[in-house]
């Protein structure tokens, strides 16, 4: 698989809806995570990340814009102990509640399917992050339809147990804009990472998302030594 340019893949795509990288600095200091959410109704766009209890949840920026809450409020980070869990979904807290009880990440995910926003049927990303003993090992799922079928499920689930410094995954929501909006298919995209500081990667993908239809970003660097988390959060709006 192509190992692709993070940046150039978002600049190149107006709509690649809700997006998850995951990897490894190429200095192997730090595991790179990066969650971002972008929208095409006023609904959507209304939106602001808030740090809550060492993860991250989904805030209206104009409560009194807020239309409907289902599917667009929500927790996409969540810790539990040494493992970091994030989604483009609700599914983070059944994730989280799973593995609470025991399940795993895939056990817990097999209880979900795709969004019910028909047309699109949006897929559920998942990711989990662990860090130990210095080192990174992650993992990462798609939950869609049969091609648009809302009554056939396909779920798949990666493992990524020695990750190589520099390198990443990419998973994201739609392969493109449309009418429906066709889904994300195949691997997660094999991206690479650098081993700039956190504002300048940051940035960097912040401003090669699309302009218009951006909402917001976070990014998490946890050193592998220490197990020390820097977060960043950019928001196209602000909090009223």
């Amino acid at each position: 698989m192509e190992l692709l340019n993070l940046a150039a893949e978002l600049a190149t795509n107006s709509y690649p809806g809700r997006g998850i990288v995951v990897g490894k600095s190429a200095d192997a200091k730090y595991a790179v995570i990066a969650y971002f959410i972008m929208g095409r109704s006023a609904n959507s766009r209304n939106r602001v990340f808030t740090p809550l209890d060492g993860g991250i949840i989904t805030e209206a920026a104009d409560p009194s814009k807020l239309e409907d809450p289902s599917l667009i409020i929500y927790a996409p980070v969540r810790v539990l102990g040494k493992k970091t869990i994030v989604t483009n979904g609700d599914q983070t807290d059944t994730i989280y509640n799973g593995m609470t009880e025991g399940e795993g990440f895939a056990k817990s995910l097999r209880k979900r399917t795709f969004e019910p926003d028909a047309p699109n049927f949006t897929p559920r990303i998942s990711a989990l992050l662990k860090v130990k003993d210095g080192d990174m090992s992650y993992k990462m799922s798609i939950l869609k339809s049969n091609d648009g079928n809302a009554e056939s499920v396909e779920r798949f689930f990666f493992e990524y147990p020695q990750p190589v410094a520099g390198e990443g995954r990419f998973l994201h929501t739609y392969r493109c804009d449309g009418n429906p909006i066709p889904s994300f298919f195949g691997e997660p995209e094999r991206v690479r990472l650098g081993d700039e500081d956190i504002d300048t990667f940051a940035k960097t993908l912040w401003n090669s998302l699309n302009e218009e239809n951006k909402v917001s970003l976070f990014v998490r660097y946890i050193e592998l030594e220490t197990g020390k988390e820097t977060d960043r959060i950019i928001n196209k709006n602000e909090k009223v």
